[in-house]
């Protein structure tokens, strides 16, 4: 089944071959092509996260909330044409920025990803750009280990920018460095604010997301590291942060979406929520 569609999907132009260039390995599942060899139920679970935890969902609850952007294998292919780098679509880190008046100039559309430290920030966009394992996306265990604003362009297209994170070690002026960042920047079109799965929601997240509502700006809720706990546990964290999206935001977009860098659990969907956000895909 999937294994038709994505052979369908992939324009042979976009399948770049790794030039000899290249330091590091592109993972196993970064691309759409390689999941097509998976059991359909393992590479449904990977496209359409979700459907992991759809068996243990009471019957009553409405499964609609969490399917609220639920594209099409072929939107996800067109998607991922975008994050393979070209000599007329280069994928590259740009610049680093300490203070609002240290921010490059870009017309494209912006997308930033913010979130407590250790949420596994620059894990995400390393795995979004796993296509052009050239690009460096600095990762490490330590928490907070990014100190700067960094922007990295795509093509003409959009940029991803990954944002301090904010809570423990994080960087003395980063009310300073991101609120003006979040507040003025005026082709930013959606802050990613991403909650550690495995535990839920922090006080810090709330913090964090009554900034987002007092800035008044769209953002979306994302559930990082899923594969770090069970699936009831998982589920309970989503429900508890679906909850509060529901009833006490206006600015956030009604699904939390689910992701895993290590086992690229909703890295596709995620790639075509960007492009589709950005205007790069209608």
């Amino acid at each position: 089944m999937f294994g038709f569609h994505l052979r369908v999907c992939l324009n042979p132009a976009a399948q770049h071959k790794l030039v000899a260039s290249r330091l590091q390995k592109v993972h196993q599942l970064a691309s759409l092509e390689k999941i097509s060899a998976l059991p359909p139920k393992k590479a449904h679970s990977l496209l359409y996260p979700f459907s992991e935890l759809d068996a243990y969902l009471d019957r009553s609850v409405d499964r609609t909330q969490f399917q609220l952007f639920h594209p099409s294998v072929e939107d996800m292919a067109r998607a991922e044409k975008l994050f393979h780098s070209s000599p007329t679509h280069k994928i590259d880190y740009y610049t680093s920025a300490e203070r609002m008046d240290h921010v490059p100039a870009l017309k494209a559309p912006e997308v930033c990803f913010i979130g407590r430290s250790n949420v596994g920030k620059s894990s995400l966009i390393k795995s979004l750009f796993s296509l052009t394992p050239e690009v460096e996306v600095r990762v490490s265990k330590t928490p907070g280990h990014t100190k700067k604003m960094n922007f990295f362009r795509v093509g003409g297209a959009f940029t991803i920018v990954d944002v301090p994170g904010y809570g423990h070690r994080a960087p003395k002026d980063f009310g300073e460095m991101v609120e003006p960042y979040l507040n003025t920047r005026t082709n930013l079109v959606r802050t990613f604010l991403l909650v550690d799965g495995s535990v839920g929601l922090q006080k810090a997240d709330l913090i964090a997301l009554e900034m987002c509502e007092d800035i008044r700006r769209p953002y979306v809720a994302v559930l990082t590291k899923v594969d770090k706990c069970g699936p009831r546990t998982l589920l309970t964290n989503l429900l508890d942060l679906q909850e509060v999206i529901n009833k006490h935001t206006t600015s956030c977009f009604p699904q939390a979406f689910l992701v895993s860098s290590l086992h690229f659990t909703g890295i596709y969907l995620l790639r075509c929520l960007i492009t589709h956000l950005t205007g790069s895909i209608k």
